[in-house]
């Protein structure tokens, strides 16, 4: 997915300084910028990466003064790490937006499958299993027998979850049992 500076700077509420058509599809730290990616100065001590990064697009503090020429389009915002944080937290929402089942997973006869799934790659799903509406299950996921997901869960890669369990919700910080 691609993104201009100008769509940026309206969802991180900034200003751009530079070409505001410039497209970004990657995120990089600053000193491992590339063509096509976005990144961000906050911290004083890597300023001078500004100088020679190749990121398309650096987000800066407002009160980021260049000492030498920035060939980056920038986008000026109150807070660089808060702005930066903002678009990580979108980006993430995006990507696991994902839904299908793959061909390579393994779910049992008599599991119970909810709808707007997703399953990834070498998911194993047991024995009378109860799978509930949007769940998002990553690749490598382990459920065993007369398991329950509940609705809008989020299994990540390797999360192993043995035989008779509920788990009721589940996201990035906790789950409830």
């Amino acid at each position: 997915m691609k993104f201009t500076a100008k769509q940026i700077s309206e969802i991180v509420n900034g200003v751009v300084e530079g070409d505001p058509e410039t497209t970004i599809h990657k995120i990089s730290k600053i000193e491992e910028g590339e063509t096509g990616s976005i990144s961000f100065l906050s911290n004083p001590l890597y300023t001078p990466h500004i100088y020679k990064t190749k990121a398309s697009v650096v987000i800066v503090n407002r009160s980021f003064v260049p000492e030498h020429p920035v060939t980056s389009t920038l986008i000026r915002v109150e807070s660089a790490e808060v702005a930066f944080g903002k678009l990580l937290g979108l980006y993430n929402q995006i990507k696991n937006n994902k839904t299908g089942i793959s061909k390579q997973c393994y779910i049992a006869d008599s599991a119970s499958l909810g709808e707007n799934l997703y399953i990834g790659e070498f998911a194993y799903i047991g024995e009378n299993t109860v799978i509930g509406n949007n769940v998002k299950i990553h690749p490598q996921v382990y459920i065993g027998d007369n398991t329950t997901i509940g609705d809008n869960t989020i299994l990540f890669p390797g999360v192993k979850i043995y035989s008779d369990n509920i788990i009721t919700s589940c996201n990035n910080f906790f789950c409830q049992v």
